[in-house]
């Protein structure tokens, strides 16, 4: 069960029996996945990837990193891992699907929560117009 005890409480009180909560908690951890999956493609691409990142040394709102790599593992709603960029890291919490291509594919836009250096909410796109 992924949802904490006050959660499945809630949900017990606003009428879903003990199944339901289960199969709640399944499709969030089916859902968060899917989103892993979805991220882990986003940063597959061979170019440069652009952020809203603030950056100690840049007079810029808008950075430009050559390279970008995103390792990720879930565990039930919590999605974690790790973003290379140029040569450092920094551990990721979460991370979400902002915009999608009108198709729904490509992702064009996510925002990931970065750790430790950053600490903070940083949106990606492959294209500077994006952001």
């Amino acid at each position: 069960m992924h949802f904490d005890p006050r959660v499945q409480r809630a949900l017990r009180e606003a009428g879903l029996d003990a199944d339901a909560v289960a199969d709640a908690s399944d499709r969030v951890a089916e859902l968060v996945a899917r989103d892993a999956d979805r991220l882990r493609a986003f940063f597959d691409a061979d170019s440069p990837y652009y952020s809203d990142m603030e950056m100690a040394h840049s007079a810029t709102a808008t950075q430009e990193h050559a390279t970008a790599d995103v390792d990720l593992f879930t565990h039930g709603s919590d999605l974690r891992g790790y973003l290379s960029l140029d040569g450092w890291g920094v551990p990721v919490e979460d991370g979400r699907i902002l915009r999608e291509d009108d198709a729904g594919d490509p992702v064009v836009v996510v925002e990931l929560s970065l750790g430790d250096t950053v600490n903070d909410r940083v949106r990606f796109a492959p294209e500077r117009e994006g952001l």
